[in-house]
């Protein structure tokens, strides 16, 4: 299967989450994806925006939010990413990994998106560099594939 790789880019403003998840409806609803499963990456990705826009742009306006759909031969990579680096990200993600039996009183701000969007997807990773990217991945059930 070639990749088939699909590039949005939007001002990183809330009212352009729609568009990110509407744009995610139509992509996984092609490649086969439950009603249920959609919703789940919906919330994910929502979230995923919004950790993306929060420390990063401290004026309406400012910044463009990268988002890259890539249908995988097993199901869909969606990748949330902003340009400027945020070592508070990192530290999160740090803190995620260790979430299963953690209490929540003692998360950081943001560390409950982590945990929310690790409970919805099959692998969430953030990666640091030129930005922040949040990469994450929903698998097809084997009964669910489109043949």
């Amino acid at each position: 299967m070639n990749s088939q790789i699909v590039h949005l880019s939007v001002p990183a403003e809330a009212e352009y989450i729609d568009l990110v998840r509407l744009t995610l409806y139509g992509i996984s609803s092609k490649i086969g994806f439950s009603y249920e499963e959609i919703e789940d990456m919906k919330v994910a990705v929502a979230e995923a925006c919004s950790n993306a826009m929060v420390p990063a742009y401290s004026s309406e306006g400012e910044g463009v939010m990268e988002v890259r759909f890539e249908r995988l031969e097993d199901g869909l990579r969606i990748a949330v990413k902003k340009r400027e680096a945020s070592c508070d990200r990192a530290e999160t993600a740090r803190e995620a990994a260790a979430l299963p039996g953690k209490s929540l009183d003692g998360m950081h701000s943001g560390g409950l998106g982590i945990y929310l969007m690790q409970a919805l997807m099959d692998r969430v990773e953030v990666v640091n560099g030129s930005g922040t990217e949040v990469i994450l991945t929903k698998l097809l059930s084997k009964s669910e594939e489109m043949v």
